[in-house]
């Protein structure tokens, strides 16, 4: 089997397996990206209230 059936052979399997996907709805997409992007502010605040409590502190002893 020469490169190119072999490259040929593979990309025919890769579409048949794209076709197989169960992809999800509009609106299970929308509703879950908004999870990732409400979770990353709230790790993002966090470690911004982190960030700042830890500079406070580290003024306090350095002065």
């Amino acid at each position: 089997m020469n490169t190119f059936s072999k490259i040929k052979d593979y990309m025919a399997e890769s579409y048949r397996e794209f076709l197989r996907v169960n992809w999800p709805t509009r609106q299970e997409t929308v509703r879950l990206t908004l999870i990732v992007v409400g979770f990353s502010v709230g790790v993002a605040l966090l470690l911004g209230a982190l960030d700042l409590i830890f500079t406070l502190i580290l003024d306090k002893v350095v002065s």
